[in-house]
């Protein structure tokens, strides 16, 4: 296989995994079913993690070592979200806090060095902050659970779109 084939099977695995984990993720939010929510964010879960360890090669190839520590980071906070996948709502929180706080980080090491779009960049920004906001409060000891209001709920669909403007860039003509 040459290295354009490489390139390109690597950025069609990593977009299916970030596409299963927006749609799945937010898919879980809303069923009713603690067993589909279950399995929908398990699948969203082990996704994003092998899209995060494909765009890791994928921008340390490019010299952007930032943003390939981001998704590196972005896969040890989404291991510890799908750790919480099974559980009970009020049982996943501490492991939902972590993976919360590390995602935030994630999102502004990739959103803040000028690889993506400025669209891109500025969700992933705004996701970061909904995110901080998110841990911060359950690091105080606020019972804030995946599905609680406004957040994290509010920041679910701007997190999505920063994972969608993610596959766009990677897709988009240089």
């Amino acid at each position: 296989m040459n290295t354009q084939d490489h390139t390109r099977s690597l950025r069609l695995l990593a977009s299916i995994g970030l596409a299963l984990g927006g749609l799945g993720g937010m898919a879980g939010s809303f069923v009713p079913s603690e067993q589909l929510r279950g399995l929908l964010w398990g699948i969203d879960g082990v996704s994003l993690v092998i899209a995060s360890a494909l765009l890791t090669v994928h921008f340390f190839r490019k010299g952007e070592d930032v943003v390939a520590a981001g998704y590196i980071v972005f896969a040890v906070g989404q291991g510890l979200i799908v750790s919480g996948a099974a559980m009970s709502l009020a049982a996943s929180i501490p492991s939902f806090g972590a993976g919360a706080g590390l995602w935030a980080a994630a999102l502004l090491l990739i959103s803040v060095p000028r690889v993506f779009p400025l669209v891109v960049r500025l969700l992933g920004i705004a996701a970061a902050v909904l995110f901080t906001a998110t841990a911060t409060q359950i690091f105080y000891g606020v019972a804030l659970h995946p599905k609680s209001e406004p957040l994290p709920s509010f920041a679910y669909p701007v997190f999505v779109a920063a994972l969608f403007g993610w596959i766009w860039a990677l897709w988009k003509k240089r």
